[in-house]
């Protein structure tokens, strides 16, 4: 067989060992590099895989062997967010430190998606699997859990396991978010949310509002508005609410998709804008003077994997949750007075 005739396609060893004038066997011995196999005969094997860009499956030689795979998964949000971006830059970087790869797969807020896509995973014997949830129950994976697959969620804490979990302290942060904008005068604040059915957004959620019981304040009660799941939903929904007869001198919004589209929304409004305070920094928000409820979104995926690699390397102890912390970055949006 000459190279001219082999396709386009991913070569096999079968055509290895073909182009080498071997036996299938004797081609997969040479490329493993197993004993008795004449050197000659194994560089030859080699040179054909070479000319051909063959490459030996690891995963597969490994699970044939009995082993799990150097491969810890990730299912997560979607990963053009610069949140879920930035949190497996995290993860692989820790990993990478320990001899192992991240793969990574989005659930698109789908629980049933989220629930194959771990089974995937699972499947394919990770040595690991970390997940950003979105079903409500994970109590399903308590068996593959106790087979020995440690699992870290990130983000929102699981329901139904106990697992290691790594959150970001969003009661506290949606608090501080609330307080800042209280004083700086505003009452009839809006408070733009996510989807209230995920644990993150409910937890930021109630922190705003315990910072506005706290104050007194129930003007900002009109104002609320959940489940605004995109950029372009957050950009109408703030221009609505600009357009009521007593619109709301603030916005605080729950996280970097929707300060975008509240920032498309105020587009032109200038010194009349509404005073702003973001959850999530975000690139350019310092250009803009976005006033954000900040916290270390690598630092959330390092950790997630330390805990991971730990269980991996024989901890046994009892489930862990590490909490972000956050801190309000003032830059100038959040810190309008009322007009």
């Amino acid at each position: 067989m000459s190279v001219d005739d082999v396709t386009v396609r991913r070569p096999t060893l079968t055509q290895v060992a073909e182009l080498a004038g071997v036996s299938l066997k004797t081609a997969s011995r040479a490329l493993n590099r197993e004993p008795n196999v004449a050197p000659s005969t194994g560089r030859r094997v080699r040179d054909a895989a070479d000319l051909l860009g063959y490459r030996l499956n690891g995963i597969a030689r490994e699970l044939r062997r009995g082993a799990t795979s150097a491969l810890v998964g990730l299912v997560s949000g979607d990963l053009a967010n610069p949140f879920y971006s930035a949190v497996a830059s995290g993860i692989e970087r820790e990993l990478r430190q320990h001899g192992l790869l991240l793969i990574t797969a989005n659930n698109d807020e789908d629980a049933v998606l989220e629930r194959s896509l771990v089974e995937a995973f699972l499947e394919r014997r990770v040595r690991a699997l970390l997940v950003i949830p979105s079903a409500d129950d994970h109590e399903y994976l308590a068996v593959e859990g106790n087979r020995g697959v440690p699992f870290v969620f990130l983000d929102r804490p699981p329901d139904g396991l106990a697992a290691d979990a790594v959150l970001i302290d969003n009661a506290g942060g949606a608090r501080s978010a609330g307080e800042h904008l209280l004083a700086a005068g505003h009452t009839r604040i809006a408070l733009v949310a996510d989807l209230a059915r995920m644990a993150p957004q409910r937890a930021r959620i109630d922190g705003f509002v315990g910072a506005m019981r706290a104050a007194g304040n129930d003007a900002w009660e009109p104002y609320l508005r959940t489940d605004v799941h995109d950029v372009r939903h957050a950009e109408r929904t703030v221009r609505e609410l600009l357009a009521l007869d007593q619109a709301p001198t603030a916005i605080f919004t729950t996280n970097n998709r929707l300060t975008t589209g509240a920032l498309r929304g105020m587009r032109g409004l200038g010194g009349d804008a509404p005073a702003l305070v973001g959850f999530d920094d975000f690139d350019l928000a310092d250009v803009l003077g976005t006033t954000v409820v900040a916290h270390d979104m690598t630092a959330l995926g390092r950790e997630a994997a330390r805990l991971a690699y730990e269980r991996i390397s024989g901890h046994s102890g009892p489930a862990r949750t590490i909490v972000i912390s956050t801190s309000i970055i003032a830059r100038g949006s959040g810190e309008r007075r009322p007009s």
